[in-house]
């Protein structure tokens, strides 16, 4: 009997993890297949990856109000692990785009500081001297401001006047305070998880390539990049610590190169840190097929997303691997080939975008339905 692991990432705008991986088992279930199936759904930083730390971690759940991020109050939680010492902190929960309606999106006026409050509440309310942060999914381009204004750090502008940690404001940026940084802050781990590789600046940084994404005109996205050129600057000449050059320092429109710079936050690999922490490498030594996937597989894949880690495991103990996902290039380059045995798109037929996101759940059952009944008539040849 056949071993399955179906270990999947959520697809964007359509479903969670948890969800692709239940009707992706529906689908195998139906096929002619005898099998077992585990299903392991993964996280590598972006939205709902804290929530599934929680879930296999066993966390508990605090809830508390928070700043959101156009400055209205939001319900947002976190979560505690290891005996109530590791704070797990979704970004998305308290500053994340889920939380703006599509017509009041703008990163000018968005600002980060919903999650500040909840790093804040973690340590003056708890034995916490970790902090792990999933930074997908943001509605900000920030630079990490508004969580580090919660935190104690003041912006000033040249007559030394107070900034909103809105980069409508801080644009005219001339002077950073730290005094009255959270002591407790410098004194935990904080560890931000990253999904992207993109680094602060330039047409590969925070604004080109996130600011549209969360609502930025092109003329928005240039007052944008300008901003975080100038904060880069003045955090270099206030702490010697360079925003611009951190890789993934451009995650969550730039708060992990804030948090890095001014809190001494480690970005890791979001993803080698989830399987490290869930236990992955033992799970996938009993499978004999792994079935992964994520909204789109292409050359982003390669740069630090979910399906590219656990595939890599795969490679390790000489497993094949599935890769599945709503897109997938016409023509895959031979890296994408070398990281997966078998790449699928579940489209069955030609639909609007906004059709085929809606139609997910079912596609994922047909295409594992159908690769399921492959795998049974090739059993029966063997």
């Amino acid at each position: 009997m056949l071993h399955l692991l179906i270990a999947p990432n959520a697809f964007k705008h359509s479903l969670d993890a948890r969800q692709v991986a239940e009707a992706l088992h529906e689908g195998f279930s139906q096929s002619s297949l005898d099998c077992r199936i585990t299903i392991f759904p993964i996280g590598d930083g972006g939205d709902g990856t804290c929530k599934l730390l929680h879930e296999k971690l066993a966390g508990k759940l605090v809830k508390i109000t928070v700043t959101g991020p156009l400055g209205t109050r939001v319900e947002a939680s976190y979560s505690l692990v290891d005996g109530g010492k590791t704070a797990i902190i979704e970004m998305a929960d308290a500053s994340g785009i889920r939380l703006v309606k599509t017509d009041e999106r703008n990163p000018l006026y968005a600002n980060s500081k919903g999650t500040g409050e909840l790093i804040l509440h973690a340590l003056d309310h708890h034995k916490v001297d970790q902090i792990i942060l999933g930074m997908g999914g943001s509605a900000t381009v920030d630079g990490g401001c508004g969580m580090l204004h919660a935190l104690g750090v003041r912006f000033l502008d040249k007559k030394g006047q107070e900034l909103d940690p809105i980069p409508e404001q801080l644009r005219y940026l001339k002077r950073i305070d730290t005094s009255g940084l959270n002591k407790r802050i410098l004194d935990s781990d904080i560890k931000i998880l990253c999904d992207v590789e993109n680094c602060l600046l330039g047409e590969e940084g925070a604004a080109h390539v996130f600011g549209p994404q969360k609502g930025a005109s092109l003329e928005q996205v240039k007052i944008l990049d300008n901003f975080l050129h100038r904060l880069s600057d003045i955090v270099l000449q206030t702490t010697g610590k360079n925003m611009a050059n951190i890789v993934s320092g451009g995650t969550a429109g730039g708060a992990a190169a804030g948090m890095y710079a001014l809190a001494n936050a480690q970005l890791v690999s979001g993803i080698a840190y989830f399987l490290q922490k869930t236990g992955f490498e033992e799970v996938i030594k009993m499978a004999d097929w792994l079935i992964t996937g994520e909204g789109s597989l292409d050359e982003q894949t390669l740069l630090g997303k979910a399906p590219a880690g656990v595939a890599l495991f795969a490679k390790q103990y000489g497993i094949p691997s599935v890769g599945i996902a709503g897109s997938v290039p016409l023509e895959p380059s031979s890296a994408l080939l070398d990281m997966f045995d078998v790449l699928l798109p579940i489209s069955h037929q030609a639909m609007p975008l906004a059709e085929a996101l809606a139609n997910t759940e079912q596609n994922l059952r047909r295409t594992a339905e159908a690769f399921g009944n492959i795998l049974a008539c090739s059993n029966k040849k063997n």
